[in-house]
């Protein structure tokens, strides 16, 4: 695996993950508590992994899901007596890193970064998100690790959950993007090379117009291709919900592990579509499906699948 933490999108904050690796490696015990959502399951499942590749000690603790809280309600960790503390919170708002405030735990919110693209090294805003910093986390940690190579795929999944793309470029979620396709963990195809693709994410596709370019895109050309999609995604162009850079991400960015057929965001739409809506119900739900997801590398098992 190529290291994240020399990646352009962590340059900023390599010194604080550092620093949380340095406790971890150290501690007598690693509390990780984060909120019963998807987005909270993918970010502590990359560290319960990394503790899991290492034998470190570990409890994980799921907190009520974030859609069931009162507006302006501010959720705490729970009081731990030893041991070092990992409070995942991806809903709190993005923080420069200078003005993040000193606590007796490590506190993991999304962070305003400068990335540095291309050969002019032109800076680029972006906001780093919890789940790729506990993947970069658990890739310094146990970069050899089999259950962190497992769910390495997933590293950029919090950011297409983030709504900066509903808006513009976001250079975090493409560098990161890059990394993984650079290093082999995942591959970057266009829709129609999708086997089991969640169509629902995308308003107003012909699902008949799909199945007939899925079939004729193996013997087509990359003009008769390009041609092809642009008129298939030509009536989608017209929702006020999907951005530009979200429809490219979706019509030409489809990200495949290995021979599974449902790519990473198509799994992370079915899950979130059918997450529990009670707190209790949603704490074991995401309970269940963290141990799975660490197990398998996959939040949804392949149809193939014989496990």
């Amino acid at each position: 695996m190529n290291d994240l933490l020399a990646s352009a999108p962590f340059t900023d904050i390599q010194p604080r993950i550092e620093s949380i690796c340095d406790h971890i490696r150290t501690a007598s015990m690693v509390h990780i508590h984060a909120p019963a959502d998807a987005v909270g399951v993918l970010s502590l499942s990359f560290i319960e992994a990394a503790c899991l590749d290492l034998g470190v000690p570990y409890a994980r603790r799921f907190m009520p899901p974030h859609r069931t809280l009162p507006r302006d309600e501010v959720i705490h960790p729970q009081h731990v007596e030893d041991g070092c503390l990992l409070f995942l919170d991806p809903f709190e708002d993005t923080w420069a890193l200078e003005d993040l405030k000193e606590k007796p735990y490590h506190h993991l919110t999304p962070v305003a970064v400068s990335v540095r693209l291309g050969a002019s090294k032109s800076e680029r805003h972006g906001a780093l998100d919890v789940v790729a910093q506990c993947a970069a986390i658990a890739s310094a940690l146990a970069p050899n690790g089999a259950r962190v190579r497992r769910l390495r795929p997933f590293a950029g999944t919090g950011l297409w959950l983030r709504e900066a793309l509903d808006t513009t470029f976001d250079p975090v979620h493409t560098s990161i993007r890059d990394v993984l396709s650079d290093e082999g963990s995942i591959r970057v195809v266009a829709l129609p090379d999708v086997p089991s693709p969640s169509n629902a994410m995308i308003p107003n596709l012909s699902a008949r117009m799909l199945n007939r370019l899925t079939k004729a895109w193996p013997k087509m050309d990359v003009e008769a291709r390009t041609q092809a999609l642009s008129e298939l995604v030509l009536p989608c162009l017209n929702d006020p919900k999907l951005s530009t850079p979200r429809i490219e991400e979706l019509i030409w960015h489809r990200l495949l592990v290995g021979t599974h057929p449902i790519d990473v965001v198509s799994q992370v739409h079915q899950t979130m579509g059918g997450w529990p809506d009670g707190s209790d119900d949603a704490k074991i739900h995401a309970s269940k499906l963290a141990d799975f997801f660490i197990v398998h590398g996959s939040l949804i098992a392949s149809p193939s699948s014989t496990d």
